[in-house]
C-alpha cells in the first residue's frame, strides 16, 4: 500500500492503533492531535514521508483547513480519512436538561463539525480523482442511546446520518463513507471504569460476548472497510461491540 491516510485523535486509544496499523500496510499517514504530547511518542523512528504529525483541532475551520493542507502538501492527496476525534463532554454533559451550553458546544464541535469540515476539504480532490475513502469512528451510541450522555449520543447520531449522506452524494464520483460503531472499547477515554472491578463487571454484563474490545479489533476494521476489499461497503453504520446492540 502507498495510500495517504489522515487519522484525526492519533494520540492515542483507537486513533493511534489505527495510524499505526497504515503505517504498517506501508501507507504514508498525517496523524492529527489536538495536543503534541502523544503525537511526539507515536512511531518515533517513522520517516518524515511516511509519518506527519500535526497538532490541530479539529472543530476549528482554519486548524482544519491549515492541518490538511500541510498533509497534503507534504504527503500528497488524501485518499483515505478516518475521522476517529472525539470527546464525551466529560462529567458535566449528562442528561439534556443538565448539560450546560458550552459543553453540548463541545461535544459537537469535536465529535460532527470536525468530521464535517474535514470532509468537506477532502471531497473535493477525491471527487476530481474519482476515488477515496472515509471512515467515521461513530460509536453504538448514535444507534442506542447512552444513559446520561445525550450530548454524545447525539453527536455520534449525526455522524452516522452524515455518512449516509456523504455516500447518497458522492458514491458515483467513486467516494464511500462507512461509520465503524464501537461498543466499549479499552481506551485511555474508558480505562476509568474498566479499571474498578464493579463498574467493569457491569459493564461486561451487558455484553452477550462478555469480553471489552481491543483497540488492535477496532484498527484492523477501520483498514478493512478502506481497503478494496470492502468496496461494496457504503453508507452503513457498522457496529462492533460484541453483541451489545443485539440485546
Amino acid at each position: 500500500m502507498n495510500r495517504v491516510v489522515v487519522v484525526t485523535g492519533a494520540g492515542s486509544g483507537i486513533g493511534r492503533a489505527v495510524a499505526l496499523r497504515f503505517l504498517a500496510l506501508g501507507d504514508r499517514v498525517a496523524a492529527v492531535d489536538l495536543g503534541r504530547d502523544g503525537l511526539d511518542a507515536l512511531a518515533p523512528d517513522a520517516a518524515p514521508d511516511r509519518l506527519v504529525r500535526l497538532a490541530a483541532d479539529v472543530g476549528a475551520a482554519d486548524e482544519a483547513e491549515a492541518c490538511l493542507r500541510e498533509a497534503a502538501a507534504r504527503l500528497g492527496p488524501v485518499d483515505v480519512l478516518v475521522n476517529n476525534a472525539g470527546t464525551s463532554g466529560g462529567p458535566r454533559a449528562t442528561t439534556l436538561h443538565e448539560t450546560p451550553v458550552e459543553d453540548f458546544d463541545r461535544v459537537m464541535a469535536t465529535n460532527i463539525r470536525g468530521p464535517f469540515l474535514l470532509c468537506r476539504l477532502v471531497l473535493p480532490t477525491m471527487v476530481e480523482r474519482r476515488a477515496g475513502v472515509i471512515v467515521n469512528i461513530a460509536s453504538v451510541a448514535g444507534m442506542a442511546a447512552f444513559p446520561g450522555r445525550s450530548a454524545y449520543s447525539a453527536s455520534k447520531g449525526a455522524l452516522i446520518s452524515l455518512t449516509r449522506s456523504i455516500a447518497v452524494d458522492y458514491a458515483r464520483f467513486g467516494v464511500r463513507a462507512v461509520a465503524l460503531c464501537p461498543g466499549m472499547i479499552a481506551t485511555p477515554f474508558t480505562q476509568w471504569r474498566l479499571d474498578d472491578p464493579k463498574l467493569r463487571a457491569e459493564v461486561v454484563a451487558r455484553i452477550p460476548q462478555a469480553e471489552v474490545g481491543t483497540v488492535a479489533q477496532a484498527a484492523a476494521a477501520v483498514t478493512f472497510l478502506a481497503s478494496d476489499e470492502a468496496s461494496y461497503f457504503n453508507g452503513a453504520p457498522l457496529p462492533m461491540d460484541g453483541g451489545y446492540l443485539a440485546l
